[in-house]
């Protein structure tokens, strides 16, 4: 079974804003459905969640609000990716801006962007790596995924561009004018 939820919490009002005339978290509610993904409450005791996961061919994925575009099948493809291959899937786009080092108060180096990614969504946490959380994944998916390359297999795969994720009204303007329907 591939189950999981969208995390919307610790993200402010974002996931309240309206893209294509609809929330941020109904959308990605929407498509985490349309994925195939049995959505489960946040009120359901981890433990009952491992005990869905119980069973072969088992994700659990999280969905960011805050990536509300990312198509559905990308969505699978990453939860039966991770748990096919045992390895936790993280969706990612690439660093396009320039990213200079600080060296004390003053601008370093240019960073390689080729080594540098940028998190979208989703995180698909494979059966087996799930049985072994204690509490379930944290809504800091930054942080999930960092613990998380610390004790595991991660693997990243490139988001598509409509998986991008917002954090101010530019980037969700950008994002609405990359997905306006009918083009």
């Amino acid at each position: 079974m591939i189950c999981g939820r969208v995390v919307e919490e610790q993200r402010g009002s974002m996931p309240f804003r309206l893209v294509h005339g609809e929330s941020l978290v109904a959308c990605a509610s929407w498509a985490l459905g349309e994925a195939g993904v049995t959505s489960i409450d946040l009120t359901v005791p981890w433990v009952d969640v491992l005990e869905v996961l119980d069973e072969p061919g088992s994700s659990y994925v999280l969905h960011d609000a805050l990536c509300p575009l990312t198509p559905p099948a990308f969505l699978t493809e990453c939860a039966i990716r991770a748990a096919a291959s045992g390895r936790v899937v993280v969706g990612v786009r690439p660093v396009t801006d320039t990213v200079k080092e600080l060296v004390g108060d003053l601008v370093g180096g240019t960073v390689d962007r080729e080594s540098l990614v940028a998190l979208a969504s989703p995180v698909a946490i494979p059966a087996a790596v799930a049985a072994e959380l204690t509490t379930a994944p944290a809504a800091d998916l930054v942080a999930l995924v960092t613990e998380l390359r610390g004790r595991y297999d991660v693997e990243f795969v490139e988001a598509p561009p409509a998986a991008r994720r917002v954090t101010n009204s530019d980037e969700l303007r950008l994002l609405e004018s990359l997905t306006h329907p009918g083009r």
